[in-house]
């Protein structure tokens, strides 16, 4: 169980992590089904959970791959969605916006994206998962001292025989590389104008997150309901929940009280852990 779980439960909460699909336990139920892993697609496997469980509202939150999700769902199923914490923010992308040339230093953070487009990089991903996760790792939360134990309990959910097609066809799918579904063309062409989210939400980034990601002030006014952002100070990189996991767990405990109602007081929701603490941006905004 990880610690931000473990605050979760503490506190009352039910929490439920699924594997995305390609990772962990996952198996598709037809050979024949194509490997795809376009972003709506992620959100309607969430959406297909929620439903087996019979489960109507959620706090939806999560990071990288897990917060663009879970900003889908707040985006497709804001009825659903009763609050949001996303790590990086606002991370709802499209094909088009995948085309578009970045500065030399930027599309350098993007190498693997570009890797990944080629077969040497599908077959070197393949003979080098766990290395090449790791590397990732270190340069995406280059302040974080993991230990091999730490990654490995991890790096299991890479043992998948569907993973290597899946993580191949989101990035290829990001830059047009790959067809999506048709019948998610709909859904893609609405998340492409890039909608606004209304539901509670907090934002979270850590002061030294080494993947690319982009600054609050560009994304601040996607977010139309109460709204907060928070940077994690004491060296926390891209893997927040893991690495600040009070402060993550802190997060979705405030984004609840948000979407109750009573007004959210600063020193409420300030959490101060044994290697990280909040810092408020002057974005955040209490609920009203």
């Amino acid at each position: 169980m990880s610690l931000s779980v473990k605050r979760l439960t503490e506190a009352g909460y039910r929490v439920l992590v699924p594997y995305l699909r390609g990772h962990g336990e996952t198996v598709f139920r037809d050979a024949n089904t194509a490997r795809n892993a376009q972003q709506s697609v992620l959100a309607a496997d969430a959406i297909a959970f929620l439903d087996a469980l019979a489960i109507e509202g959620v706090i939806v939150a999560g990071f990288d791959w897990g917060a663009r999700t879970a900003d889908i769902l707040a985006v497709l199923h804001p009825e659903r969605t009763i609050g949001l914490v996303s790590v990086s923010g606002y991370l709802i992308g499209s094909q088009a916006a995948g085309t578009v040339p970045l500065p030399p230093a930027a599309e350098l953070q993007w190498w693997y994206q570009y890797y990944f487009a080629t077969e040497r990089g599908r077959a070197g991903y393949d003979r080098y998962r766990r290395d090449f996760a790791k590397l990732v790792w270190r340069l995406a939360s280059p302040k974080w001292a993991f230990d091999d134990t730490t990654f490995d309990a991890s790096a299991v959910a890479l043992d998948n025989a569907d993973h290597v097609e899946i993580v191949i066809h989101n990035y290829r799918w990001r830059l047009g590389l790959a067809d999506g579904d048709p019948r998610y063309a709909e859904v893609e062409d609405r998340l492409a104008g890039t909608p606004t989210i209304s539901v509670p939400t907090i934002t979270l980034e850590g002061d030294a997150n080494g993947a690319p990601h982009p600054d609050a002030s560009a994304y601040a006014a996607k977010f139309t309901g109460p709204y907060a952002h928070r940077v994690i100070t004491g060296g926390i990189g891209h893997n927040l929940p893991q690495e600040a996991p009070d402060a993550f767990a802190q997060a979705i405990i405030d984004v609840d009280k948000m979407r109750r109602g009573p007004r959210l007081e600063p020193m409420d929701a300030v959490h101060q852990a044994k290697s990280s603490s909040i810092r408020y941006s002057t974005s955040e905004q209490p609920a009203q």
